[in-house]
């Protein structure tokens, strides 16, 4: 055999001890989910299947929250052959996350990493269960990081991983694993028709999601009451009031919530909260998340001509 030869192989080797002890790692903490989709007059209808994964010994598991939305009957299969009944603890349709309880103990959990620190072409593992076929692992690197899109209330999902891991329906809600063996996202999407392009929900945001979840049920966020679009502004315009191309602009505040308190009207530019610019309505909601509920928050403002500061007290979300 050349050198050559053995080279290759050597390398072969290493590549597949690293996923095989990503997969005696965390592979038993990973479920299968098997949903029981509610119809009206209480009669359950034809489910799905996704995946999750155990968090706590004592029965916790995470999911998609696209995965459980709307169930009327919820199991998890466990890789040592039990089948346990699920309850829903919390769903947060803005991360698509969920937290689940099965009634068990002693249970094997995963270990949880860190996806700030992920760098693109990073090895990584994704354990799941597609199209029914049970604990089933794809490996690949991370593509890109910093991804967004859309969760289904619009709420935009950022620090996205993209990857190049095979994922099919069914993975989703499986975690997303780095050669150490560390949960660095949470498997969520695939774009249809398109091969080579996987989406997992990062870890990190996944951390806060479950947290919130645990300590109320579902996930608090900072509201200001009102609804606004993004409105680009001129260039003319934006040098003569020396401001930013794009602003966000107020169409309609609701009566008695914060936003009225403060006296932010109709037609109001937004243009910074707290001294961070606010370019776009996504922007605002960046920074409303990173703002303490009942903290008051100060709102750069330009109505006419006149450049206003506003103090609002954001509550919690409805």
């Amino acid at each position: 055999m050349s050198r050559s030869t053995i080279d290759e192989v050597e390398i072969l080797d290493a590549y597949s001890r690293a996923v095989v002890s990503v997969v005696d790692a965390v592979g038993p903490a990973v479920v299968s989910v098997s949903v029981g989709r509610s119809r009206s007059g209480g009669h359950a209808g034809a489910g799905g299947a996704g995946s999750g994964m155990i968090i706590a010994p004592d029965g916790y598991v995470v999911t998609n929250d696209h995965v459980v939305h709307g169930a009327g009957r919820l199991q998890a299969t466990l890789t040592d052959g039990r089948t346990l009944d699920a309850d829903v603890i919390g769903e947060d349709p803005s991360t698509d996350l969920a937290l689940l309880r099965v009634n068990a103990a002693d249970l094997p959990v995963a270990r949880p990493g860190v996806s700030a620190t992920l760098r693109v072409g990073q090895l990584v593992v994704a354990i799941g269960n597609p199209l029914g076929f049970q604990s089933t692992v794809s490996a690949g690197v991370v593509s890109a990081v910093g991804r967004s899109f859309r969760s289904r209330t619009g709420r935009l999902i950022e620090n996205v991983i993209q990857t190049d891991v095979a994922l099919n329906p069914g993975s989703s809600g499986g975690p997303l694993v780095d050669s150490a063996g560390r949960v660095v996202g949470i498997n969520t999407a695939i774009i249809a028709m398109a091969q080579g392009l996987s989406f997992a929900i990062p870890i990190d945001t996944a951390t806060w999601v479950i947290g919130e979840l645990l300590s109320h049920g579902r996930v608090r966020r900072a509201w200001l009451g009102l609804v606004a679009q993004h409105r680009p502004v001129h260039r003319a315009l934006a040098r003569r009031l020396s401001i930013a191309d794009n602003v966000v602009e107020v169409v309609s505040v609701e009566p008695g919530g914060p936003a009225a308190v403060a006296d932010l009207r109709a037609g109001d530019w937004i243009l910074a909260v707290d001294g961070h610019p606010t370019a776009t309505v996504d922007a605002l909601h960046r920074r409303l998340a990173a703002t303490t509920i009942g903290a008051p928050v100060a709102l750069a403002v330009l109505r006419g001509a006149d450049r206003l500061e506003l103090i609002a007290t954001p509550r919690e979300a409805a």
